[in-house]
C-alpha cells in the first residue's frame, strides 16, 4: 500500500495533473477536452494522463470513437482515509496540548508566583 500511495501522491504533486483530476471529478473528458485550457501539446497531456493512470487515479475507456478519461474516485477515497488517520492523530495531540495549556493558565492561585516589585534602587520587595 505505501508504494501505491507514493505513486498517487507523486502523481498529484504536479499542478497540471491536480487540475486535471479536479476537472475529471466533475465529468469524464477526452484527451482533447482535457488539453483545451493548457498551452501544451496533446502529447504532453497524454504523458500527464499516463502518470495519473499508472498511479491508478484515472482510467481510459472506449466509447464509440472516443476514449474518455475517467477519475477513479475509489482511489481518492483510499488517499483520504490515509490522510484522515493522521489528521485525527494530530487533532488529538492538539486537544491534549490545549487542555494542558488551559490547566496551566487556570491553575490554582497558590501555584502562581507572587509578583515582585522593585524600588528606585532596583531592590526587590
Amino acid at each position: 500500500m505505501p508504494d501505491e500511495l507514493s505513486k498517487m501522491f507523486a502523481a498529484l504533486a504536479d499542478p497540471t495533473r491536480r487540475d486535471m483530476v479536479a476537472r475529471l471529478a466533475a465529468a469524464d473528458a477526452t484527451v482533447g477536452q482535457l488539453a483545451e485550457p493548457y498551452d501544451v501539446s496533446l502529447q504532453a497531456v497524454s504523458k500527464h494522463l499516463k502518470v495519473l493512470e499508472d498511479a491508478g487515479l484515472v482510467s481510459r475507456t472506449r466509447e464509440a470513437q472516443t476514449r474518455p478519461v475517467h477519475l477513479e474516485a475509489e482511489v481518492l477515497t483510499l488517499m483520504t482515509k490515509w490522510i484522515e488517520r493522521y489528521r485525527r492523530q494530530a487533532e488529538e495531540r492538539f486537544r491534549r496540548l490545549d487542555a494542558l495549556l488551559e490547566e496551566m493558565n487556570d491553575g490554582p492561585e497558590a501555584t502562581r508566583p507572587e509578583p515582585t516589585t522593585t524600588d528606585r534602587k532596583g531592590k526587590a520587595s
